[in-house]
């Protein structure tokens, strides 16, 4: 694939229409056709999506990073074990476990109801911050008119239960392992050039994905959405326009 680099930024939505000639927040989705051809040939001079996604050479730009969910706070309840867990050794010392506490290690309760029922200052307890962090963006290639978008998130749990003196420092810390999760929408506009998807664990008539040019959106069957999704966390230390973009959006 012999394209020019230049360096991955963050673009306005004017910049992505104008590079792909559609807008990136339709809501009209189609699905991609599989290949059920016999020959399992890979034309080749097709765009296999996740080594493009995954290509640093090629100019990648981010564009609509968002957030939809976000949740800081120390107010939500844990499981009582999880507060008694967070005492220090002479804490424990003073106030070991007795039937009565026992009784209590999966009951959920905030840090004070948690101290009232050890008996001791709720000073003592360490309270987690609570960090659930959602959002989305698009990468998008001006020189091979594809952009994709990408959902991503700090856990795949309820919340992430991080100990930390402020919220600030427990969104950074949060952030450090984010992830990408869930869907994936593919809108290319290319037709001079066929875009494909592989899933090598599928069966041999079933492991190619052909995307064909749209001026919508395509979502990826769950399984090719998965092979994308691994591929990206493997070489995401490469990708560092990711963490740019999701960062910045956080500040």
């Amino acid at each position: 694939m012999d394209l020019t680099a230049l360096p991955t930024q963050v673009s306005d939505d004017s910049n992505l229409n104008h590079s792909l000639s559609a807008s990136s927040s339709s809501h009209e989705v189609q699905e991609p056709i599989l290949d059920n051809s016999p020959s399992k040939t890979v034309d080749p001079n097709a765009i296999i999506l996740t080594q493009a996604l995954t290509d640093s050479a090629i100019s990648w730009r981010i564009h609509n990073c968002k957030i939809s969910e976000k949740v800081v706070t120390q107010d939500m309840p844990l499981p009582f074990l999880y507060h008694y867990d967070s005492l220090d050794d002479s804490a424990k010392q003073a106030h070991p476990l007795t039937p009565a506490l026992l009784a209590q290690f999966n009951t959920p309760m905030t840090a004070n109801a948690a101290a009232e029922v050890i008996g001791i200052t709720s000073d003592l307890l360490m309270s987690p911050w609570h960090v659930k962090i959602v959002g989305s963006l698009v990468v998008f290639s001006e020189a091979l008119q594809l952009a994709v978008r990408l959902h991503w998130t700090n856990t795949g749990k309820r919340t992430q239960q991080i100990y930390t003196k402020s919220a600030k420092e427990a969104l950074t810390a949060a952030l450090k392992d984010w992830q990408f999760f869930g869907r994936i929408d593919v809108l290319y506009k290319n037709d001079k050039q066929i875009l494909i998807s592989i899933d090598e664990q599928a069966q041999a008539d079933e492991q190619i994905l052909t995307i064909n040019a749209s001026a919508d959106y395509q979502k990826l069957s769950a399984t090719h959405a998965l092979i994308v999704i691994a591929k990206l966390e493997a070489d995401k230390a490469q990708l560092p326009w990711f963490d740019t973009a999701i960062l910045e959006r956080l500040e």
